[in-house]
């Protein structure tokens, strides 16, 4: 085998291990199994795959943090919400932020991310599908979250967890496979946090460049002021 057919074969082995995690229809045991396994090639295969969402995600934090957040980025507190191996915090890193702290599902995933030395803290075992019990409400300025709200993985629902541990007017940053956002009324959830006061759509990228097969729609949204509590809605 030549060096184009090795490489060729290396690209579709990759995208059949991404294509085989969106089949895990968010089963928290599968999906920490499969992951474990994937670890320690990752970031090749994603690599390969021409993965840009992370580079994409830190860019718009930044962006965010220079038009609306007066603190500096080395103290603007940013949780990496499905951190997996780091990829987004690296690049938060170059941008300037220091303050990051990371959560995945997978241990192992997390504990790639702990070796980047970009976290300030990276915890495992943390299901993005339940309650996010270790951390207090308005906890941190900025939340993002790559490649998770995809299919497989997080289902829309875990979008207001996000939005409680975000601090009133901070922002949430997420993206979207475009297959993920048709097919899981991700963005009927959207409508349904608006209306209830947890969080306001600020901006959108349409169909922007994520992997080489498909591309995402990427989401600023900001956390209002006072967020209506649960009690208020009727919930």
């Amino acid at each position: 085998m030549n060096t184009l057919d090795q490489q060729t074969a290396l690209e579709q082995a990759a995208r059949k291990r991404i294509k085989d995690s969106h089949a895990l229809n968010g089963d928290a045991s599968r999906l920490a199994h499969f992951y474990r396994e994937w670890a320690s090639s990752y970031d090749l295969d994603v690599g390969r795959d021409g993965y840009c969402g992370p580079m994409i995600v830190a860019e718009l934090a930044g962006a965010v943090q220079t038009a609306y957040l007066a603190t500096q980025r080395t103290a603007i507190a940013i949780l990496d919400a499905g951190c997996g191996t780091g990829l987004v915090g690296v690049e938060l890193e170059r941008l300037g932020f220091r303050l990051i702290d990371g959560i995945d599902l997978s241990e192992e995933m997390a504990e790639q991310a702990r070796q980047t030395r970009v976290y300030r803290h990276v915890q495992g075992n943390v299901d993005l599908n339940g309650p996010l019990s270790d951390y207090s409400s308005a906890s941190y300025d900025i939340t993002v979250c790559c490649g998770a709200f995809t299919l497989g993985h997080v289902r829309p629902e875990g979008l207001r967890e996000l939005a409680r541990i975000t601090r009133p007017n901070g922002f949430i940053i997420a993206s979207t496979r475009k297959s993920y956002a048709e097919t899981a009324s991700f963005e009927d959830e959207v409508r349904r946090l608006q209306d209830a006061g947890v969080l306001v759509p600020a901006q959108r990228l349409n169909d922007g460049r994520y992997v080489a097969e498909e591309d995402a729609h990427y989401w600023v949204f900001q956390v209002p002021e006072k967020a209506i509590a649960p009690e208020e809605q009727g919930l």
